[in-house]
């Protein structure tokens, strides 16, 4: 016999646990089903994010930041150290702690919410019943289904995962020793993010894009200005390089690829592909549902998320726009309120980006190319970090803040940094677009000397000529 709910989550990554939360918290009765397994073979939840991905990789980032900071910059600062060594198991175990301890709080958070976490495989079947397939094969009945299986790694058939040789981002992230030679297929934020790991570590690392323009979704001037650091870190990019087959021979990869209309081999250690994601829709629903999906694999959905089944949501990584933690939690909730009654929505306009190397790069809203080539007029106001305090008291003075204001309202259309904890500043220039601020609200604000934050202040005032700490052109009194 077959247990009802009022909500039943397919998927307990950051869109299906947000979702799941949420629903519960309006007094649904809610149940999640995931089928992710941990190093031991025990059920965990979280998903890609906290396990594979968003969680795992920014401990690694930034104790290896430590490292190279203490290592590479420690004399600049008057500190010095002997005997300085790296003890990557350590390393590692300090990472496998903290996933551990977030994905056993949202085990936590879904006790106190009183969701009922069902560990197996969901698949939709008609008549939104869900079954579960696993030690716990059962099915539940659902007054609403939340579809939030998330995506997985892109495997390549000239070179396919092997988990030794040639590995996913989850394989990369748990090497036992630094390899001497790395090379990663994709120069896109996964590629950079781990490049720039191993990089830090020691080994040396290729990076192969097949694209010509470096991180073409980024803005263009802070592409060129990232391009620049990474390559000065010792990052080996190079573009316009399409690998065509890859050897695995005793100790290492051999990949060939071309570039510029030439043939090239290079010999790696490991080989890291970082091409992107596809969604995670095989075997999450019967072909008897009629659930509609589009020619990428991805679940097709209105606005508010809604499929073309009654009842039947899509959030996160499975549905279209852009594979980010934070905008399939905000889908989450917006389900999980709408089902409950409520007016909710999420803002695609507003979903800010960040890429959490050395320096750090966010952005969000429109980039300037994107209105260049809309024909909307704007004023751009760029500041560099060069010029402020904080940042050079930190040594770490590289990059700038951009914002672009409409040139005729002067509310902010987008705002660009490469630089310094640009992951934390985005927040604030998010929190004021999404108050429909002009670059003026953002020059009348205070902000406390001396930070980081200064120098979004500095760019709106470079908006309107006006930044203190910049040498601009004088403006003729008339």
């Amino acid at each position: 016999m077959s247990e009802r709910f009022d909500v039943v989550v397919i998927g307990a990554g950051p869109a299906g646990y947000t979702a799941a939360i949420r629903a519960a918290q309006l007094g649904l009765k809610v149940a999640c089903v995931d089928d992710w397994r941990d190093a031991q073979g025990g059920p965990a939840l979280g998903g890609t994010c906290l396990n594979a991905g968003c969680i795992p990789s920014k401990a690694l980032l930034e104790t290896s930041e430590l490292y190279a900071q203490v290592r590479d910059h420690g004399p600049v600062h008057g500190l010095q150290f002997k005997g300085l060594s790296l003890d990557l198991a350590a390393m590692m175990a300090h990472k496998d702690k903290v996933v551990s301890e977030l994905t056993r709080g949202i085990a936590t958070l879904f006790k106190a919410n009183g969701v009922t976490w069902i560990p197996g495989r969901g698949k939709l079947q008609p008549k939104n019943v869900v079954e579960i397939s696993g030690k716990s094969a059962q099915k539940l009945e659902a007054e609403h289904v939340i579809l939030a299986s998330g995506s997985t790694p892109v495997n390549l058939k000239n070179a396919p995962f092997d988990g030794q040789r040639i590995v996913d981002s989850l394989d990369a992230l748990a090497f036992a020793e630094v390899p001497r030679r790395i090379g990663i297929i994709g120069a896109g934020v996964v590629g950079l993010e781990l490049g720039s790991v191993w990089r830090r570590l020691g080994s040396e690392v290729v990076l192969l894009e097949a694209q010509e323009n470096f991180l073409a979704m980024a803005d263009e001037q802070v592409a060129r200005e990232a391009f620049k650091q990474f390559t000065a870190q010792g990052l080996d990019i190079r573009l316009g390089a399409r690998v065509l087959d890859t050897r695995q021979e005793k100790n290492a990869v051999t990949v060939r690829y071309q570039k510029e209309n030439a043939g090239h081999e290079e010999s790696v250690e490991r080989l890291i592909v970082a091409v992107g994601r596809r969604p995670n829709t095989d075997g999450l629903y019967a072909n008897e549902t009629g659930l509609l999906l589009d020619e990428w694999g991805f679940v097709h959905v209105d606005e508010h998320c809604r499929t073309n089944l009654p009842n039947v949501h899509a959030v996160g990584d499975v549905v279209r726009g852009p594979m980010l933690a934070h905008k399939g939690m905000e889908e989450g909730v917006m389900v999980a309120e709408r089902i409950a009654g409520h007016a909710s929505a999420v803002d695609y306009d507003l979903v800010p980006s960040v890429i959490y190397t050395q320096p750090e790069i966010a952005w969000i809203g429109k980039t300037e190319q994107a209105l260049k080539s809309a024909g909307e007029p704007y004023r751009a106001g760029v500041f560099p970090f060069a010029a402020n305090g904080r940042a050079k008291a930190m040594g770490a003075a590289s990059g700038f803040v951009k914002m672009l204001a409409d040139a005729r309202t002067d509310r902010v259309r987008g705002v660009h940094m490469v630089g310094p904890v640009c992951s934390e500043l985005i927040a604030a220039a998010g929190l004021a677009m999404s108050f429909g601020a002009s670059s003026e609200d953002i020059m009348l604000t205070m902000f406390a000397h001396p930070t980081l934050s200064e120098a979004l202040h500095e760019s709106a005032l470079a908006v309107a000529g006006r930044a203190i700490h910049l040498a601009q052109p004088r403006h003729t009194k008339t």
